[in-house]
């Protein structure tokens, strides 16, 4: 009986520490899943905050270049030159479309490139002179133009490599 006592004593220690065995393995895996849950639930919110900074950066950005933008528009505005056609060239058919103030390899700011419209046949030399914002000439550029009825194309005036065609600067064609 005695050796039936302590059979049962070890019996019981031994299905309590199978208790305690298996409510720890309960918490481990409750553990386990719990953490599944949040690494699933991060992503989740990861992916969430991700699309959310991206949204903002693209709004941020349309922001930025509208802004931009709007300063260089204003800025060719204010520093735009003037460019205007002689009577007598208009007489002849020609007009004016885009053109822009270009550097040469010998200097700054001394080309004018702009695209000529032909009304009519044309082929005359045509001289650009070039006024700074005081009304004060600074250079002429003379070029032979030939073009036919309902052609076009650009021309390039090259200045002398000292002439600086500024902003706000005058150019007349004649």
């Amino acid at each position: 009986m005695e050796d039936e006592g302590k059979n049962r004593g070890k019996d019981r220690i031994r299905n309590e520490g199978q208790k305690r065995t298996g409510r720890i393995v309960v918490k481990h895996i409750i553990l386990i899943f719990s953490a599944l849950a949040l690494l699933g639930s991060c992503g989740r919110v990861k992916e969430k905050a991700k699309e959310t900074i991206n949204k903002s950066g693209e709004t941020v950005g349309k922001s930025a270049t509208e802004f931009i933008e709007g300063v260089s528009e204003g800025i060719d505005k204010a520093l735009q030159c003037e460019l205007s056609l002689s009577k007598s060239l208009m007489d002849k058919g020609l007009k004016t479309g885009k053109f822009t103030i270009e550097n040469t390899d010998e200097g700054r700011n001394n080309q004018l490139t702009i695209y000529l419209i032909f009304d009519k046949d044309f082929k005359t030399p045509v001289t650009a002179k070039a006024f700074d914002k005081n009304g004060l000439e600074v250079g002429r550029a003379k070029i032979d133009i030939e073009g036919k009825t309902d052609e076009a194309g650009y021309f390039d005036f090259v200045f002398d490599k000292r002439t600086y065609i500024e902003a706000k600067s005058k150019i007349v064609l004649e």
